[in-house]
């Protein structure tokens, strides 16, 4: 029976980046974003290189129509092996701890924390009766210790990793593999990394932050599946250190 993962945010970064790690040790991938051709695209790249893609358009912050996307997934591939789940919300910005509201909380917990819980509903299940299966995210490092100005989508981003922390113990040995990555740096590709390089050329005070390759980081959540040894890393390491 052929492996597949359902990749939930396959923009760039390392969405597109998960989808070719996983395709390589032969698991079909299930493309998921808002954008029908950035995914075509991906797809025929991945189909290219020899790896099954099957394309599915739809917007995350619609936890209601998570049983809807879970059908069409199951048409394609069955019941997933295992799921990456990795959007970014559409009206991200980060504000000061001070000036946050309830409502911008809760704005970001649909697509971070609500859409995430149903697509884990509909297919652990699955995973648990055939004692195999990988339940993958990664997110921004402030998920784990918030930084001053970074607040609001961090905030959903902590009650995701608990949650997650929560799952992870649950499943643990049930042969369900739970794996958490947190990146403390601007990814190589990616539009905050290109808005990051743009404001620094225009002389505007910029944290330092290191880059991550995409494909480096997807390998790292392979290995954490692969090995089981561990359920988060923060990347860069000693990030959180002092």
């Amino acid at each position: 029976m052929t492996k597949s993962i359902a990749v939930f945010g396959t923009g760039p970064g390392v969405g597109q980046a998960v989808a070719r790690r996983y395709g390589r040790e032969g698991y079909d991938a299930v493309l998921v974003a808002r954008r029908q051709a950035p995914l075509d695209l991906l797809a025929q790249d991945l189909s290219a290189e020899g790896i099954t893609a099957h394309v599915i358009t739809a917007d995350l912050d619609q936890t209601d129509a998570v049983p809807t996307l879970a059908d069409r997934i199951r048409e394609s591939v069955g019941d997933p092996t295992a799921l990456y789940y990795g959007p970014v919300p559409s009206n991200l910005a980060f504000v000061p701890a001070a000036d946050l509201t309830p409502e911008q909380v809760q704005d970001r917990m649909p697509i971070t924390l609500h859409t995430l819980l149903a697509l884990v509903r509909e297919f652990l299940p699955a995973m648990v009766e055939r004692r195999d299966g990988a339940i993958l995210s990664a997110q921004g490092a402030a998920a784990v210790r918030g930084r001053p100005n970074m607040s609001g989508w961090p905030v959903a981003l902590a009650a995701q990793r608990n949650y997650l922390q929560s799952l992870a113990a649950e499943v643990a040995g049930k042969g369900v593999y739970v794996g958490m990555l947190y990146i403390g740096a601007r990814i190589v590709g990616t539009p905050f990394e290109a808005d990051y390089e743009r404001r620094r050329a225009q002389g505007e005070p910029m944290p330092d932050m290191a880059a991550a390759d995409p494909g480096e980081l997807a390998d790292i959540l392979w290995d954490m599946h692969a090995k089981r040894n561990r359920h988060e890393t923060v990347v860069p390491a000693g990030l959180l250190d002092g």
